[in-house]
């Protein structure tokens, strides 16, 4: 990954972030986490990888909202960048936190 594509992703990291937790009234989003944002090449596409805390459903509820709110989120990210195009944001939800969950039970299973 190239140095502007790390500086950038990493910006919009933190800008998502703030966009989410001060600007953002949704309350179906709840506690949620930017645990990554990978750029394309091109800087035309954002993936951004969230993680929710509490139940299924409750992270299903989160991702419908990040949906909605997609638009929105882009706008004030754009007015907080200083870049021509702002990327198209795609929210994806990461596994990596219950995955890594799930090892930990498993592994205290086996000692035990």
């Amino acid at each position: 990954m190239s140095m502007k594509k790390d500086k950038i992703a990493g910006i919009i990291q933190k800008e998502v972030s703030e966009i989410i937790q001060f600007e953002l009234k949704d309350p179906k989003i709840g506690f949620i986490t930017i645990t990554d944002v990978i750029v394309s090449g091109d800087l035309s596409i954002a993936k951004v990888y969230v993680s929710f805390l509490g139940q299924e459903a409750r992270k299903e509820a989160g991702m419908k909202a990040l949906e909605r709110s997609k638009g929105f989120i882009r706008t004030q990210l754009a007015k907080r960048m200083t870049i021509r195009k702002v990327p198209q944001l795609i929210f994806l939800h990461d596994h990596a936190l219950e995955n890594g969950n799930k090892i930990e039970r498993i592994i205290a299973d086996l000692n035990k």
